[in-house]
């Protein structure tokens, strides 16, 4: 399960041209100016897949913050790559992005309340019948005097989204009419479908815009099956396709407490 998931564990080597990747091409800095810094997965998501970034390092002195989305353009078939993803690559259509904001991510849906937040200490997180280590999604600080601290701030979801350290990332959900909902998941917390009526017939890549204040993003690896949906929602083409799919749950009553608790 855990290969399948690092097959999309890294950049696109088609990327903004302010944009430099590490040998591994999991780090991606913008080594220049406030733009040009869009970067893709190197392959298409599947079904619930997340692809998640921590933010590495930001620069003071600029407006604004890392953008995350989806696209169905594939990045090879760019002549250019567009300086901004807001609102050059939207523009191009098939492209759906978000822009982080220090707070207000979480989206409420017209004629629906807002969800409470799940307690912190919840193992998985739940999007449709998509089940996520809920640890991997925190981003967590680096040893030293004061880590154990910072550590339980981040438990308890404190950390600013558009903090160092701070996990970011987006998947897609498919739904019963066919299309899929977008979801940004910030610090293992669902902001809610932030675009809907998505392609699920053409493949989808995450696009990460090393935009403004954000100059520096790492991927990060999470292991978990990958699509907890049928095999017939992967989009023709995409490595998934044809694969059993680990971890999904047939149709039938949502899993009880017990189920979600780790063995």
């Amino acid at each position: 399960m855990a290969a399948r998931c690092r097959l999309t564990a890294r950049f696109h080597h088609v990327h903004g041209t302010n944009v430099r990747l590490d040998a591994s091409r999991t780090l991606a800095t913008r080594v220049e100016s406030f733009a040009n810094g869009l970067c893709f997965s190197q392959e298409p998501l599947a079904p619930g897949q997340i692809f998640l970034v921590e933010i590495e390092e930001k620069e003071l002195g600029w407006c604004g913050h890392l953008r995350v989305g989806l696209t169905a353009h594939d990045p090879q078939s760019l002549e250019v790559v567009p300086e901004y993803s807001l609102p050059d690559l939207v523009n191009m259509g098939d492209t759906w992005v978000f822009a982080i904001t220090r707070s207000h991510n979480r989206v409420v849906v017209d004629g629906e309340e807002a969800r409470e937040r799940g307690p912190p200490w919840e193992p998985f997180l739940l999007i449709e019948r998509v089940r996520i280590p809920r640890d991997t999604l925190v981003g967590r600080s680096r040893p030293g005097r004061y880590s154990h601290i910072l550590d339980d701030l981040y438990k308890m979801n404190v950390l600013p989204a558009t903090a160092r350290r701070s996990r970011i990332g987006v998947l897609y959900a498919p739904q019963p009419d066919g299309t899929a909902d977008m979801h940004i998941i910030i610090n293992g917390e669902d902001m809610g479908p932030s675009a809907r009526g998505l392609p699920t017939t053409r493949p989808l890549y995450a696009v990460v815009d090393v935009f403004a204040s954000t100059k520096s993003v790492r991927v990060i690896p999470v292991d978990y099956g990958c699509s907890s949906l049928p095999a017939d929602a992967v989009p023709a083409g995409h490595p998934e396709a044809h694969r059993a799919p680990p971890g999904y749950r047939g149709p039938g009553p949502a899993p009880t407490a017990q189920e979600l608790l780790p063995t």
